[in-house]
């Protein structure tokens, strides 16, 4: 898909527990999966699930992210062949799937590594075949890298202009969905322990830290939607609704609207139409932009909103220099709790 990419705007940080921050641009040294010092070699998608690998590895862990900067966008990465030597490294694989991050797949062909993908999408509850990954887990060996490539290829996926493949109506955007991130950290954490079996505990006693911090991200959201459940929101794409969905409000934005910006075509006149008529209602409660994309249709509905006095809220699609992934998210359930209330 082509997607117009505008000046990232870095949120502001929130003070928490404190994670390493990912590493990025650095190849893993080895090709067993083993970087200096024997750390195990992570190479994740985008610096999300790399800052989500730091909280859980540590100190026993070198982190790599293809993506590392706001300005790169994962549905158009071409990937070089200095990445393609990082994931012929690496001893572990995270990647986010659902056709969000699609040259990862191309990357662990073109490696040829066998190092175990975790795929973030898997343990989403709308993922379609999604059934049950902790059983699955516990009655198969993890997959390795062209196992899941292979497994991603079948089935249930469609190939938009752009070559990429996508799942119809899921929104793979699951990284804003704290029980996902939940369930991803907690097998992670299994991951590193079968690769590392001296610091097992190490990684199981990180992955328990990171899922007390993912309960007071939803302590947070709890408090939202008891103060504002059902309030309505507009999106002017699909990046935050897990998030807003965990906090009881109501994604108000016209399907169509929201689809077209993602998948960088025009708004259809009708449907921006409807979408600026909804602003005029006084029923949207505040908007959330993405920085990272848009164009003409969103910066008309952006001014319409703070022309109605509409807050105006932006959520990224990568983390923020110099924040973790918990702080990057508490920062995001601060800034929309603080819009409802204006």
């Amino acid at each position: 898909m082509t997607r117009r990419l505008l000046a990232p705007v870095a949120l502001g940080a929130v003070s928490v527990l404190a994670l390493a921050g990912c590493a990025g641009g650095a190849p893993a040294s080895t090709g067993s999966g083993a970087a200096d010092g024997d750390k195990v070699a992570v190479v994740a998608s985008t610096d999300v699930y790399g800052s989500i690998a730091e909280a859980i590895g540590g100190d026993f862990v070198e982190v790599t992210s293809v993506i590392t900067s706001s300005s790169q966008d994962p549905h158009e990465y071409e990937a070089s062949a200095q990445d393609q030597l990082t994931l012929k490294n690496a001893g572990l694989v995270i990647e986010n799937g659902g056709g969000y991050d699609s040259f990862m797949e191309s990357l662990i062909d073109a490696s040829g590594t066998t190092a175990p993908v975790i795929t973030a999408v898997e343990f989403n509850h709308d993922y379609p075949g999604a059934a049950s990954h902790d059983e699955a887990h516990a009655d198969e060996a993890s997959p390795s890298a062209s196992e899941s490539a292979d497994a991603h290829a079948e089935g249930e996926t469609h190939t938009e202009g752009d070559g990429h493949d996508h799942i119809e109506g899921f929104n793979e955007h699951v990284w804003y969905d704290p029980h996902t991130v939940e369930d991803l950290a907690k097998d992670i954490a299994e991951h590193l322990g079968e690769l590392a079996p001296d610091h097992a505990a190490d990684f199981a006693a990180n992955a328990d830290a990171f899922v007390e911090q993912i309960a007071g991200l939803e302590d947070s959201l709890g408090q939202i939607e008891a103060k504002d459940a059902g309030a309505k929101v507009f999106v002017t794409e699909p990046v935050p609704v897990y998030l807003i969905d965990a906090a009881g409000l109501d994604n108000a934005t016209p399907n169509e609207f929201s689809e077209s910006v993602e998948e960088g075509q025009d708004v259809p006149p009708a449907t921006l139409l409807e979408a600026l008529q909804l602003l005029d209602s006084g029923d949207i409660r505040v908007m959330i932009v993405n920085p990272q994309t848009g164009g003409a249709e969103t910066t008309q509905v952006e001014d319409e909103a703070k022309a109605k006095n509409i807050p105006v809220i932006e959520f990224t699609e990568t983390l923020p220099e110099g924040q973790t992934y918990i702080s990057w998210m508490q920062s995001n359930i601060t800034a929309l709790s603080d819009a409802l209330t204006a």
